[in-house]
C-alpha cells in the first residue's frame, strides 16, 4: 500500500505542469480521480516503451544537451546555451517544398522554435530541409515510398551535412534545468497553473537556483507572466500561504476557469488548488436542483457557485475576509448572487447558528415532500473533521421517523496505511456514534505517505437531535441574583 502511494505521488509530480492540459484532454468520469487517470496513462506509456525508444532518448539527451559550462549557473545567461551541432539535410526545390515536407514529417529534426526549412545562400532554386540525425544517416535510411516520392518530384536523396546553431530558444525547459542543477539532484520543471501564475514548491537544494528556475518557467510557458514559490505550509487561520515571486510581475490577482465557471481572486490571500477540480465536480454532480448546500469552508466558491448554477439553495461561509470578499465578487461575476447566502464567521459558529436555523426548516419541508436532500460540505482537510462535534445535539426537536437527515462531505488528511479506516474511525470518535452507512473516497495523494480523503455520511439522528435523556442530564441553570437579594445578603 505504501509503495502504491509513493508511485502515485511521483506520478503527480511528473504531471503537475500538465494538470490543466490533462483536465482539458480527458473529462474523467466520476468514479475516476485525476490521480488514477494519470497513473493509468503513466503505466500504459511505460508498457509501450521499447528499448529503441529509450536509446533514442539517451542519444537525444547527448546531442541536444546544453553546453556543460552552464552547470551551476544561478543567474540566467541565455547566450551560454548557444551550441553548434551537425545535422543531415537534403535539397528540395522551392515550389515542391510543402509536398516533400508533408511526406517526410516523421524524419524532420524536432526542436522547439526551430525552422526545419532554411535558405541556402549558394542556391536560389533549392532550400535545405533539416532531418533528424538519429533517423537519417544516409540515403539508405529512406524507405521505398520515400524514394518513389523523390523520383516523382525529381529530388536527389543525397544527404549532406549542415552546421546547425542551437540557441536558448531551441532547448526545452527541463533540458535547461537538468543541465544547470548539479547532477543527481531532482529537477523541478512542474508547477500548478493558476491563471497567469505558475505556482511551484521548490525543495531546499533547488533554492540557490530559484530565480533562474522561475525565469526558465516564465520563458518556456506562454501565458505565464508570474512564477511564485510557496515558502511555508498552509497552517494559518485563513488557509493562505506565504509566497515569493521568482520571476515576472508581482500581480497576484488572477482569473481561472474551472468546470465552465470563472473565478477571480488574489492568489496571495486566499486558498486555491487547481488539482481539486475533479473533486469539486464529483460533489456538485451529486446535488440535484432544489437541494440545499451548506458550504462551511467555502473559499472563493468552487463548490457553492456551480451548485447555485444548478438551481440549488446555497449557504456559503468562510472565516477569511479576503475569501469572503472574492466569494461575493465571484457570485456576482457568475450571476448567482441572489442564490447564495454568504457569511464571514468561524465554521463552528456557522454550523451552530445559520446551519442550525435553516436545517430545521428544510428538514421539515423536505421530509414532507421527499424530493430533495440537504448536503453539508466541509473542505478544510487539515482540521475539518474536528468540527464534526458541532453537530452533536444541534437540533432540539425530536425527528419524525422519515425525516430527511443532512449528508456531510468532510475532508481529512491521513498518513495511515489504511486511510479509509483511519478517517472513518476519527469521524466516529468525534461524533460518538458508529457510521454504518458511509463512504470514504480517495481525493488525491499529497505526499508519499499522506492522502487527502473525503468521508460522506448521513448524520445519525441520535447525534443530531437532543434526546430527553440528554436534556435531563444537563445541569439546571442557576438563577441570577437580583440586586435586592445581593443587597440583603450584604
Amino acid at each position: 500500500m505504501r509503495f502504491v502511494k509513493q508511485v502515485c505521488y511521483l506520478v503527480n509530480l511528473l504531471h503537475d505542469c500538465g494538470t490543466h492540459k490533462l483536465n482539458k484532454l480527458f473529462k474523467p468520469c466520476h468514479q475516476w480521480s485525476t490521480d488514477k487517470i494519470t497513473l493509468r496513462l503513466f503505466l500504459q506509456r511505460g508498457s509501450l516503451s521499447t528499448m529503441a525508444e529509450m536509446q533514442d532518448c539517451q542519444h537525444d539527451a547527448g546531442l541536444y544537451s546544453p553546453n556543460p559550462s552552464v552547470s551551476g549557473m544561478t543567474c540566467l545567461d541565455r547566450d551560454a546555451f548557444n551550441k553548434t551541432i551537425t545535422v543531415p539535410v537534403i535539397r528540395v526545390k522551392k515550389e515542391i517544398i510543402n509536398q516533400v515536407m508533408k511526406a517526410l514529417k516523421h524524419r524532420l529534426v524536432q526542436r522547439p522554435h526551430l525552422k526545419r526549412v532554411i535558405e541556402d545562400p549558394k542556391d536560389e532554386i533549392n532550400k535545405l530541409v533539416l532531418l533528424d540525425p538519429f533517423k537519417v544517416t544516409s540515403d539508405e535510411s529512406f524507405e521505398e515510398c520515400d524514394h518513389l516520392l523523390f523520383k516523382k518530384f525529381g529530388v536527389s536523396p543525397q544527404i549532406t551535412k549542415y552546421e546547425l546553431q542551437l540557441t536558448y530558444e531551441n532547448f526545452k525547459g527541463d533540458e535547461i534545468l537538468r543541465a544547470v542543477l548539479p547532477k543527481g539532484q531532482d529537477v523541478t520543471s512542474g508547477f500548478s497553473r493558476v491563471g497567469h501564475i505558475a505556482h511551484m514548491n521548490l525543495r531546499e537544494h533547488q533554492l540557490p537556483y530559484k530565480n533562474l528556475i522561475g525565469q526558465v518557467i516564465l520563458d518556456k510557458n506562454p501565458g505565464i507572466t508570474s512564477v511564485v514559490n510557496k515558502i511555508n505550509t498552509i497552517d494559518s487561520t485563513y488557509r493562505n500561504f506565504q509566497m515569493e515571486v521568482l520571476a515576472g510581475e508581482e500581480n497576484m490577482i488572477t482569473k481561472v476557469k474551472e468546470n465552465y465557471i470563472t473565478y477571480e481572486f488574489d492568489f496571495s490571500k486566499v486558498y486555491w488548488n487547481p488539482r481539486l477540480s475533479t473533486e469539486h465536480e464529483r460533489i456538485i454532480h451529486v446535488l440535484k436542483p432544489g437541494d440545499v448546500l451548506f458550504d462551511v469552508f467555502a473559499g472563493v466558491g468552487p463548490f457553492a457557485i456551480p451548485t447555485a448554477k444548478k438551481n440549488c439553495i446555497v449557504y456559503a461561509n468562510d472565516l477569511n475576509p479576503e475569501s469572503y470578499k472574492w466569494l461575493l465578487h465571484n457570485c456576482k461575476l457568475n450571476k448567482v448572487d441572489k442564490k447564495v447566502f454568504a457569511s464571514n464567521v468561524d465554521g463552528r459558529d456557522f454550523i451552530k447558528t445559520i446551519v442550525k436555523t435553516e436545517l430545521l426548516k428544510y428538514i421539515k419541508l423536505f421530509s414532507n415532500e421527499q424530493k430533495n436532500k440537504i448536503h453539508i460540505v466541509m473542505n478544510l482537510p487539515a482540521m475539518a473533521i474536528e468540527f464534526l462535534d458541532a453537530f452533536i445535539n444541534l437540533c432540539e426537536e425530536e425527528p419524525c421517523s422519515d425525516a430527511v437527515l443532512p449528508t456531510v462531505h468532510c475532508y481529512s488528511f491521513s498518513k495511515d496505511d489504511n486511510p479509509k479506516r483511519d478517517v472513518k474511525e476519527k469521524a466516529e470518535s468525534i461524533l460518538g456514534a458508529q457510521l454504518d452507512d458511509c463512504s470514504v473516497h480517495l481525493v488525491r495523494n499529497v505526499a508519499p505517505n499522506k492522502d487527502m480523503m473525503c468521508i460522506s455520511f448521513q448524520v445519525p439522528a441520535k447525534v443530531l437531535y437532543k434526546t430527553r435523556a440528554d436534556t435531563a442530564d444537563e445541569p439546571t441553570a442557576k438563577r441570577s441574583r437580583t440586586e435586592e437579594e445581593s443587597a440583603t445578603e450584604n
